[in-house]
């Protein structure tokens, strides 16, 4: 991969907890990527010894990712990658309803600025461009990118703390959520209605129509 991998750095507690965040960000890039599937689990000790790393500080990133709810730790089992069941994906997907409508709502409120506008549009059209010919890889992530950029534009850190679902929901479940082209372009439209609605500031609709959104998914 590109980015650097982690090496032990037995120092001061700063540089520590530096080191627990990168390694958290490659097991969290290798679960978005697919590399390591939904409850594949976590070999600690040939992780450790692949990254160059302690288990200490590895463990402390398990339990980070853990907080995010991409991972699983169980004292006798290990690590694991959170289950892709279709139960697990539907309590996710509860919580999503609940987050964009939230997030939607403060986008209208903030009154967003053209250019923000003219973001939130760009996105969608990448969405459509991924229509014909089909790809989906480039469909989902569009479609995680104007999620991620609702949560933003809510300018509130506990909304935006709550990013993490959009990949699980979109990345890591995706061999269960299989998306079809015909849901794409339903979707899509809903994308322009959320948009139209947050560039009028009309709360109320934004919040209702991105909950929605969810919930047909749902």
């Amino acid at each position: 991969m590109s980015r650097r991998e982690p090496h032990d750095r037995r120092t001061s507690p700063g540089r520590r907890a530096g080191l627990v965040d990168e390694i958290a960000s490659v097991i969290r890039e290798r679960i978005y990527s697919q590399r390591y599937p939904p409850a594949a689990h976590l070999r600690q000790e040939a992780l450790a010894t692949e990254l160059g790393v302690s288990r200490t500080p590895l463990r402390e990133a398990f339990r980070l990712l853990e907080q995010e709810g991409l991972v699983r730790v169980d004292p006798h089992q290990g690590a694991r990658v959170v289950s892709g069941d279709l139960d697990t994906l539907l309590q996710a997907y509860e919580l999503r309803a609940v987050l964009d409508g939230l997030a939607a709502r403060l986008a209208a409120r903030n009154h967003p600025t053209p250019r923000q506008c003219r973001e939130l549009r760009a996105i969608i059209a990448a969405q459509e461009a991924a229509l014909d010919p089909w790809d989906a890889r480039a469909y989902t992530g569009a479609n995680v990118d104007f999620h991620q950029f609702l949560l933003h534009m809510s300018r509130n850190d506990f909304v935006l703390a709550q990013a993490p679902i959009l990949q699980m929901t979109a990345q890591v479940f995706a061999p269960v959520a299989l998306v079809e082209p015909e849901t794409a372009r339903r979707a899509i439209a809903e994308h322009r209605a959320i948009a139209d609605a947050v560039e009028a500031a009309d709360e109320h609709a934004a919040e209702k129509l991105a909950r929605g959104h969810i919930e047909a998914t749902i």
